[in-house]
């Protein structure tokens, strides 16, 4: 092979690559194409995805403080619990010191 052939050669493969690169920018252009339609279609969806954000984070905001509400009922019942036990303890001792008495009374 000459340099003529090489050269000639060389010039049809580059010119094959240009062509094959060319046809398929433009199958990917065609298919990448965005319409009116589609940006109208992006911008609802858009809003819809930031109206359900603030949703989400409102929910999360009652759901802390529904969390926090729920806990502090907790700790107050668990406080009126110990103090309704201790009362009962407080009861049954001060039952069975007046039955001792009056069982020593009775006997």
């Amino acid at each position: 092979m000459n340099r003529t052939e090489f050269v000639v050669t060389v010039a049809v493969v580059l010119l094959v690559a240009f062509t094959l690169g060319w046809v398929a920018s433009w199958v990917v252009g065609r298919f990448r194409r965005v319409t009116a339609d589609d940006m109208g279609e992006i911008d609802q969806m858009a809003q819809a995805l930031h109206v359900a954000e603030e949703e989400r984070d409102q929910a999360v905001a009652w759901a802390q403080a529904r969390e926090r509400e729920v806990s502090g009922k907790l700790v107050q019942t668990e406080a009126e619990l110990a103090a309704a036990m201790e009362g009962l303890r407080e009861a049954r001792r001060e039952a069975s010191e007046l039955r001792g008495y009056i069982e020593s009374l009775n006997a």
